[in-house]
């Protein structure tokens, strides 16, 4: 199969691993063609180019491909997607993203491809400014005519594209986004070592949070609970694995309350470390204001860690209640605390929680099924379209 993935950019993340374990299983396991385009990689969040090149697919940066909105730069990304998509020719044109989910469909479009489309995070969502997210839910609705079927990382994301009138119900395909699980289902040998890495024994209880520190990624829930949780349970320490623009301005927060003891910045990381640092924490936290379905619930939940999320989005398809965590209403900081506190108290529930989800949900989330589920939709889309 001929494949063409585009993609707005290489950082590291969620949609960026997703699209590359699917860009590398397509070559390796079903020596299938496969091109990735994106725009430049810019920014604080690490970038994944390196890996894109070592995977053996044809690799192509398109430049005016920007994450800003600038219409000069979209005009001339969309001219040159179209170039390039015209020259190759592939089966399936495969989006990712808001801004080159709708160029890519476009431009897809206008050289009569067929396309795909994954929805890693609705382009129209919480927190967003009332301009922005009406735009791009009209962007999302005018780009239904170009798109030929949505893979979903999540029930949830499905259910708001309907509901915002995007797509008919045939049309979507849930593929959960996988990852490579083996790392997470080692033996925490490195627990002590970490513990003494950031300044900690074995007598604190680590709350960690993965996630880049930008705006609605929800740091700042816990920075406003912690004084309580540390208040019930003093051995409480909170972990933040990631950088970004805001973490001087949570340094100066945690400062101001006095509560600097109580946490530590791990500063960027590359995700092969994930599964390490997973073996020094003890409870997961995820707060995020929205996101599609966070990949790191399901990695700690097969780490053998329970989780406490904010009901948000896909979280309540992994986050069982009394199951595998605690799932909190969004920004609902007493229960949160509640929750925390709680989980903090009891070796025994954090057990319990962290085996019935490694046992649920281990296989779900290998990336070699996320691939094989994906691929099986370019097949239904190319059969389609033969029957047509």
């Amino acid at each position: 199969m001929k494949i063409a993935h585009i993609i707005t950019r290489l950082i590291i993340g969620g949609a960026q691993e997703n699209t590359l374990h699917t860009v590398e299983d397509h070559l390796t396991d079903y020596g299938d063609d496969v091109t990735l385009i994106t725009g430049p990689t810019t920014g604080p969040e690490g970038s994944l180019m390196d890996r894109a090149r070592a995977s053996g697919c044809r690799l192509i940066e398109v430049d005016p491909l920007r994450r800003s909105i600038s219409p000069k730069h979209e005009w001339l990304a969309y001219r040159e997607l179209k170039c390039v998509l015209r020259e190759l020719k592939p089966d399936i044109v495969h989006t990712h993203s808001s801004k080159a989910g709708i160029l890519g469909r476009k431009a897809a479009a206008a050289v009569r491809l067929l396309c795909v489309h994954t929805i890693h995070g609705a382009a129209f969502h919480y927190g967003q400014h009332p301009l922005l997210y009406r735009t791009y839910r009209r962007a999302e609705r005018m780009a239904v005519p170009w798109t030929d079927h949505y893979i979903s990382v999540a029930d949830a994301m499905t259910e708001q594209y309907l509901a915002a009138g995007i797509g008919r119900p045939e049309q979507y395909t849930t593929v959960y986004s996988g990852f490579d699980v083996e790392p997470f289902l080692q033996e925490p040998v490195h627990r002590d070592e970490l513990r003494r890495e950031w300044g900690l024994t074995d007598e604190h209880v680590v709350i960690g949070k993965i996630g880049r520190l930008f705006p609605l990624k929800g740091h700042d829930a816990l920075i406003a609970v912690a004084a309580e949780v540390i208040r019930e349970c003093s051995q409480v320490r909170f972990l933040f694995v990631g950088d970004g623009i805001l973490r001087e301005q949570y340094e100066n927060q945690i400062r101001s309350l006095g509560l600097e003891q109580h946490f530590v910045f791990t500063g960027l990381v590359p995700p092969a470390e994930i599964p390490r640092l997973l073996q020094g924490m003890d409870i997961v936290a995820h707060t995020s204001q929205w996101e599609g379905l966070a990949r790191v619930l399901p990695q700690g939940l097969i780490a053998r860690k329970p989780v406490v999320s904010f009901d948000i989005d896909g979280a309540r398809e992994v986050v069982i209640p009394n199951e595998t965590g605690c799932l909190i209403p969004r920004n609902d900081f007493p229960a949160l605390s509640q929750a925390l506190i709680e989980l903090a108290r009891s070796p025994e529930r954090r057990e319990q929680f962290g085996s019935t989800g490694r046992d649920r949900f281990t296989d779900r989330f290998r990336h070699q099924t996320m691939s094989r589920e994906i691929r099986e939709v370019y097949e239904q889309v190319l059969t389609e379209k033969a029957a047509s």
